[in-house]
């Protein structure tokens, strides 16, 4: 028995897209092995996968920040 509508859907790909407002987008995925009681914790947070996303980029902003001094000193 075929899966689908035959010929597939014409409207896939552009009425059905994916988009964001975003500046970049976001293509790339990083995988790291935390804690079972981080992962716990993560989960209660709410959209706590753009928690984690802000969270990386608070970090690299103080380290570029960090960087720039070293260079000043």
């Amino acid at each position: 028995m075929g899966r689908g509508r035959p010929g597939g859907n014409p409207d896939f790909g552009t009425k059905y897209a994916f988009t964001t407002n975003r500046q970049e987008p976001l293509n790339k995925k990083v995988t790291v092995r935390i804690t079972e009681t981080m992962d716990s914790r993560l989960k209660e947070v709410e959209n706590y996968r753009e928690f984690i996303r802000e969270a990386i980029a608070e970090k690299l902003e103080k380290l570029d920040c960090d960087t720039s001094l070293q260079k000043i000193s």
